[in-house]
């Protein structure tokens, strides 16, 4: 049964102490991969997990991102990826097709493209919602997550999007060192983005395009309180 195998699979997870778990209907949507359609036939299911981002590492940000961060960055995709290749076997290990999605693989990095949007099947996951600094917020973490995602035929009853927006919160349009950020997302400027973390990996800031300036401040659009002034809770 889609219920039995959730639950199975959700405990699982967790078990390899992932943070965020969700499951996504793709039926819909998989001309959007930049995947061969033939891999994609059979598989109608995202499951998308998620793992919080050190608080003490983001604390460290102030205007420009820092050596500390940027490992702790790629720690947390090494990681994520891991737990991927672990579930898709667990997944194939009970007769089912997988299809891990790598955490941090850009195909074209001035779209900010991959083979899929983590973030939009985010969405569909019930995960959160997708913020004016373009980036997938939860009402718990804000954005101070990183995701993966495992395609799958595995029969699992799928995740109902949430209906909650950032509301008043503008913190992230504030202090974006590009002024990408808008009032909308769907306004959001990627170039803009893009081209400050050009600026960033070229001043040997870090050594990748990596910023987590707006991840710093993001509070799930709940409140404007110092990160430090509360404790944010394990959706489990």
């Amino acid at each position: 049964m889609p219920e039995n195998n959730k639950l199975d699979l959700k405990n699982y997870c967790f078990s390899l102490e992932i943070d965020l778990f969700g499951v996504a209907d793709i039926k819909n949507i998989k001309n959007e991969f930049l995947i061969a359609p033939k891999v994609l036939a059979k598989l109608d299911r995202a499951v998308c997990l998620g793992l919080r981002i050190s608080q003490a590492a983001l604390a460290e940000i102030e205007k420009v991102p820092t050596r500390m961060y940027f490992h702790h960055y790629r720690m947390v995709n090494m990681f994520l990826d891991q737990v991927a290749l672990r579930v898709g076997s667990y997944i194939q290990k009970k007769g089912y097709l997988s299809l891990a999605i790598p955490t941090s693989q850009i195909i074209d990095w001035e779209k900010l493209s991959a083979h899929a949007s983590h973030r939009k099947l985010g969405v569909l996951a019930g995960l959160g919602w997708i913020g004016r600094n373009n980036l997938l917020v939860n009402k718990e973490l804000g954005s101070q997550f990183r995701l993966v995602t495992i395609l799958t035929d595995m029969p699992l009853e799928p995740d109902q999007p949430v209906k909650e927006d950032c509301g008043l919160c503008r913190l992230c349009v504030k202090i974006c060192p590009a002024q990408a950020i808008k009032e909308e997302p769907a306004t959001f400027e990627h170039a803009k983005c893009f081209e400050k973390l050009r600026e960033f990996q070229k001043q040997r800031q870090v050594d990748s395009y990596v910023c987590g300036i707006c991840v710093n401040v993001c509070r799930g659009g709940r409140d404007t309180s110092p990160l430090s002034s509360r404790t944010i809770p394990i959706l489990r």
